[in-house]
């Protein structure tokens, strides 16, 4: 699945999200789906959360 396709279904159900819920269904569909982002791509190796939990100057 190509990223503009994901990008299509996300907003397709923010906006789905946002018709049902109102506002707070948006925000909570909208930071979920972010959530779901960072932990696929964590897994995916995209990004390394190790580096952003860590914290600085501990040690």
């Amino acid at each position: 699945m190509t990223s503009s396709t994901v990008g299509l279904i996300a907003g397709l159900l923010l906006a789905i999200a946002a018709v049902i819920g109102g506002f707070p269904g948006f925000l909570l569909a909208l930071v979920l789906g972010t959530v779901g982002y960072v932990i696929g791509a964590s897994r995916d190796g995209d990004i390394d959360l190790n580096a952003l939990l860590r914290g600085k100057g501990r040690g």
